[in-house]
């Protein structure tokens, strides 16, 4: 396991990216970040962060000695691993937002993007995930929250990132193992408002209500409508609401 760390750098998962294609890269070759300047989240969202506060780093996965076949196995299992990792600290009321957010007493603590290399078929991934520490104070985000926060403790960073890649590997291994269905009760049984009454946003802006029961090998959110109507949306098509 290679550990690169920068002060400060545009984005993690990009540094990576570049080289990627400019060498050879091992496997679990981790970049950190102090600062990142244009770091990003999942469907083209900032993710803003003081300096030297917070957990910013992504991972380089190899995945070219097994085939996974269904990518949204991989969002599944890096979820659980940062799960399972704040859990061993004992912060509380632990939940996964889909498709991938974590949070703690419905605040969000963590976010995570997952960039896919395909060459011919899906060749390795790229890990970049967010974890609000040791911040304190977020501007105009008044869903999001850190661990220091909820706790009141000071945490290093240095073992939350040591946690994080222990039960990175170890979910890892079970989809090397093609454990795919204990992977994926793992994550259902840990979604966010499940088998709640809950409101949707739909891509008009409409919303609606239903009871999330779980997701597709593809990713898509089930959702129980009135009438007893399981519906499948994609991540673009709808938004649940906290």
């Amino acid at each position: 396991m290679r550990i690169i760390k920068l002060d400060a750098i545009d984005s993690t998962n990009s540094f990576l990216k570049d080289m990627i294609y400019n060498e050879v890269v091992a496997d679990y070759t981790i970049v950190v970040a102090e600062h990142q300047t244009h770091g990003r989240g999942q469907m083209g969202t900032v993710w803003d962060s003081d300096k030297g506060k917070n957990l910013m780093f992504s991972v380089f996965k190899d995945l070219s000695i097994h085939i996974v076949e269904f990518p949204f196995y991989i969002s599944m299992a890096i979820s659980l691993a940062i799960f399972r990792a704040l859990k061993t600290l004992n912060i509380p009321d632990l939940r996964i937002k889909w498709p991938n957010d974590i949070l703690s007493a419905d605040k969000k603590i963590c976010g995570i993007l997952i960039e896919n290399v395909i060459k011919n078929k899906l060749n390795s991934t790229i890990i970049g995930i967010g974890v609000n520490v040791n911040q304190t104070e977020f501007k105009n985000l008044p869903k999001a929250s850190s661990l220091k926060n909820i706790t009141g403790i000071h945490y290093d960073l240095d073992e939350i990132l040591q946690a994080i890649i222990k039960y990175t590997m170890h979910y890892s291994m079970l989809l090397q193992e093609e454990q795919y269905e204990a992977v994926k009760y793992e994550y259902e049984s840990n979604l966010f408002r499940k088998n709640k009454p809950s409101t949707f946003k739909n891509t008009e802006g409409e919303l609606f209500s239903g009871f999330v029961k779980g997701v597709t090998k593809y990713g898509k959110l089930q959702v129980l409508l009135e009438d007893d109507i399981l519906k499948k949306f994609d991540l673009k098509e709808v938004t649940l609401l906290y």
